[in-house]
């Protein structure tokens, strides 16, 4: 069997951390992805300073899933509020509006996995946070 795309093993310290548009104290790490000939996931590490807030958005038709590696968070989910931290595994459906905040005095890092597509859309429910 053969197969199409060539294995990668990577350490985080060689990704390059970019802020996260419309958030205050975001960062994002693109891990694994379509540059790296994944087909049909991402993988992403978001790191959230102290008092950093990513704003209410959805996406129709994308879930997430996402994995607490460190620190504790807020994460706005529909209508109600979760803290989820270290060790948490949480699981987003497509079409669930979400937001992040953290409200400690240390950092929050997760990751955040997502199917590759040339769908992907994010629909903001409030403006950027200040």
């Amino acid at each position: 069997m053969s197969h199409p795309s060539t294995p990668v093993v990577r350490n985080i310290a060689a990704v390059e951390a970019q802020a996260v548009e419309r958030t205050r104290g975001a960062a994002i790490q693109i891990l694994i992805g379509p540059a790296d000939g994944a087909p049909n996931f991402i993988t992403r590490r978001f790191t959230l300073a102290p008092g950093g807030r990513i704003p209410s958005h959805r996406h129709a038709t994308i879930e997430h899933e996402q994995f607490i590696l460190a620190g504790t968070m807020v994460i706005g989910l529909d209508n109600r509020e979760v803290a989820a931290t270290e060790g948490d595994s949480v699981f987003i459906p497509a079409g669930v509006a979400h937001w992040y905040e953290n409200r400690t005095d240390e950092p929050v890092a997760f990751l955040c996995m997502v199917p590759q597509t040339s769908e992907y859309q994010t629909e903001w429910l409030e403006g950027p946070a200040e």
